[in-house]
């Protein structure tokens, strides 16, 4: 059975609480696991929720910050000594490459596993399967720094009260769909079109194109939201969003379920980032994070 689902790591920003781990983040999108951004701590914090090295199949960095990358050594390190039998492609920033190789080869270890480097250097498509298309947008922070997303392929739903019409009934609903006609009727006299899921991934960034074409449409953002709305000032400053700002982009983006994260030690009170984030008009379903949380993708419209 297919599973579509975040899996939260960690949430805290540039340091860890006692309640926050570092960034981290595996979406389980059917048979494949993408970790993001993988913090210090991250190979404890898989342990803790149950996911294995064998669940990678990518890793997406989006930025060479410390509380975003610290636990690549650990992790592949990890996939290493786990011996994972299926490929592992890293996508990260091309300008950080340096810090890929010194985080890939931080210490001794016994090379098993190939992992493939895929640096990111533009906008657009980075893998294409029957499953997903993985993109990324450039996203405006003080290094460079590229958010991720991922598009289903749309499909047919079938209509049964036109497929009962024409007299297409059993094996031949399989047949029809297969080879989009039958007897003179088209595949989309009898379906309609099924929209794709979309998942996207924003961190550290201000405002800018990048996130709310990554937003767009979208099942799933997952969004920092670094500080409230009272310091917007320093959220500027320091290349990050407020809770208020990522809720609007939400709205505006139709996104359906919005999960708010990477939050500053100075805050102690997550209801808050909610209550922003409502008061900024997002409707749909909200997630203020914490670790070790799973949440489902929604399922399609």
């Amino acid at each position: 059975m297919s599973v579509r689902e975040l899996v939260v790591l960690g949430t805290a920003s540039q340091v860890p609480t006692r309640h926050r781990n570092h960034n981290g983040y595996l979406l389980r999108w059917d048979g494949e696991g993408f970790l993001f951004d993988p913090g210090e701590g991250t190979q404890r914090q898989m342990l803790r929720a149950g996911v294995a090295a064998h669940d990678l199949n990518r890793i997406c960095v989006t930025h060479f910050h410390g509380d975003h990358s610290l636990g690549l050594a650990g992790v592949i390190q990890r996939i290493n000594l786990d011996k994972v039998p299926h490929p592992v492609t890293a996508h990260y920033p091309r300008s950080g490459q340096r810090f890929f190789d010194r985080l890939r080869y931080a210490t001794a270890y016994r090379e098993t596993v190939g992992i493939t480097e895929a640096p990111v250097d533009t906008d657009g498509p980075l893998a294409t399967t029957a499953s997903y298309t993985l993109e990324a947008r450039r996203l405006s922070h003080p290094v460079e720094s590229y958010g991720y997303r991922l598009t289903e392929p749309d499909g047919r739903r079938m209509l049964p009260e036109r497929l009962a019409a024409h007299g297409i009934k059993g094996p031949d609903v399989g047949r029809i769909q297969r080879e989009g006609s039958l007897g003179g009727v088209s595949l989309e006299d009898v379906s309609e079109t099924r929209r794709g899921q979309r998942f996207a991934f924003v961190m550290d960034t201000r405002l800018c194109d990048g996130v709310h074409a990554l937003a767009d449409g979208c099942d799933m953002l997952v969004i920092e939201s670094t500080f409230l709305d009272d310091d917007m000032e320093l959220a500027i400053e320091h290349g990050h969003l407020t809770a208020g700002q990522a809720a609007r982009v939400a709205r505006d983006a139709g996104v359906r379920h919005l999960v708010l994260t990477h939050f500053s030690q100075r805050y102690s009170e997550p209801d808050e980032f909610e209550r922003q984030a409502r008061a900024a008009g997002f409707e749909g379903e909200l997630t203020v994070a914490h670790d070790l949380l799973r949440v489902p993708v929604p399922k399609r419209r």
